[in-house]
């Protein structure tokens, strides 16, 4: 069985309906807290794949910083290093740009539901899906990196690094209670929460319908059912 280790940056932001997919699969998962008493990073490589939630207001660049943020750079980029899938969502999409050798820029803390149009990863993937997006700052594609996912403003919703690795400046599973425990957990809230919270709520059938192909998709961008070289 394969292991994913999932970074957790706040009590609220986890994996949301991505579990049960993973599950589905067969694919184990564990969390990691750096923000919790006693919690830490994971240190090595030893998993088969990492993935960095979102955030809520923390930043890369601007408002109060991830305070784990140069560990996670680090471990983000020994994983890339391994050729080993990293995926980032929201915030974690931010530190995934930066590690892949690409960089980030300031931009206000804003919390969202967008249609994404989707192009580049593979024939499994929807076209369009809504995506929940509540974070600060953007990220800026470095040489190794190429857009997936556009905003209907054009704007880069998701972007691959290398062969394997991807960021999601959104979370594709993001149950409506998970966005109303973010703006409960902390003081600094974006603006208009509750248009974006009716929102998220109208459009939870069709983040669990999309979710499906979209789960494939990234298993095969990901590579994570494929057989691991101890089982060739």
């Amino acid at each position: 069985m394969k292991t994913i280790w999932v970074i957790q940056h706040t009590q609220a932001e986890y994996l949301g309906w991505i579990e049960d997919h993973l599950e589905g699969r067969n694919l184990r998962f564990r969390y990691f807290r750096p923000f919790a008493a006693g919690g830490g990073l994971p240190e090595g490589t030893a998993a088969d794949g990492l993935m960095l939630l979102g955030g809520g207001p923390y930043g890369v660049v601007s408002g109060h910083i991830l305070p784990s943020l140069g560990p996670e750079l680090r471990l983000a980029r020994a994983f890339l290093q391994a050729g080993k899938p990293v995926v980032g969502l929201g915030l974690g999409a931010l530190i995934l740009a930066v590690a892949g050798g690409g960089g980030a820029e300031e931009a206000p803390l804003r919390f969202e539901v967008l249609a994404a149009q989707i192009a580049g990863l593979g024939p499994a993937a929807p076209q369009r899906m809504p995506l929940a997006c509540y974070l600060r700052d953007r990220p800026v594609l470095g040489p190794d990196m190429g857009p997936v996912m556009t905003g209907p403003r054009g704007e880069v919703l998701g972007f691959t690094v290398g062969e394997n690795s991807l960021g999601l400046l959104g979370h594709p599973g993001m149950k409506r209670g998970m966005a109303e425990d973010l703006i409960m957990e902390f003081s600094e809230t974006p603006a208009d929460t509750v248009a974006a919270l009716e929102a998220l709520g109208t459009a939870q059938k069709q983040i669990a319908e999309s979710l499906g192909p979209f789960m494939v998709a990234l298993i095969a961008q990901t590579g994570w059912m494929a057989p691991s070289a101890t089982q060739r």
